[in-house]
């Protein structure tokens, strides 16, 4: 029922965080920089800027989210080439780029990435084993299951 994807043992993971979260995530990527520094990494604009500047990790950087970042990882996902999302982001706080926002998440449940919206979900994710392996994900064949709901 859909597409197997091989994601590998070194993960090409995306870090995204609104403004009021940047402090959080930077927090949470000094916290996890021995993982990190192990899989490739890319970010929106301020945040890929920041963890570069102040941790001193490699970071692929974009556009910032409001100028087309979110999209612009969102293009990588859809090409393969981003495979995992740590995306904090402000529940409280209502963002210019909203839709944006809401088509990167959207991107990436369609494309069965592994999302972190919080501190407890990426620690989970990060420790467990399978940030270290190999791991097929399935994409759903949403075009084959729009089809069989019309008949």
């Amino acid at each position: 029922m859909g597409n197997k994807i091989k994601m590998e043992c070194q993960k090409h993971i995306a870090l995204v965080a609104h403004d009021n979260r940047k402090d959080d995530l930077l927090e949470w990527v000094d916290k996890n920089q021995d993982i990190l520094k192990q899989h490739f990494l890319y970010g929106t604009g301020t945040t890929g800027t920041l963890v570069s500047q102040k941790i001193g990790l490699p970071v692929r950087t974009y556009k910032s989210g409001p100028l087309g970042g979110d999209q612009q990882i969102g293009s990588r996902i859809v090409e393969g080439d981003i495979d995992f999302l740590i995306f904090f982001w402000d529940p409280l706080e209502a963002q210019p780029h909203d839709p944006d926002v809401r088509a990167l998440l959207r991107i990436a449940v369609l494309w069965d990435i592994p999302v972190a919206n919080n501190k407890a979900s990426a620690d989970f994710m990060m420790t467990s084993p399978l940030i270290q392996q190999e791991y097929e994900r399935t994409i759903v064949n949403y075009q084959a299951k729009i089809k069989i709901d019309e008949r």
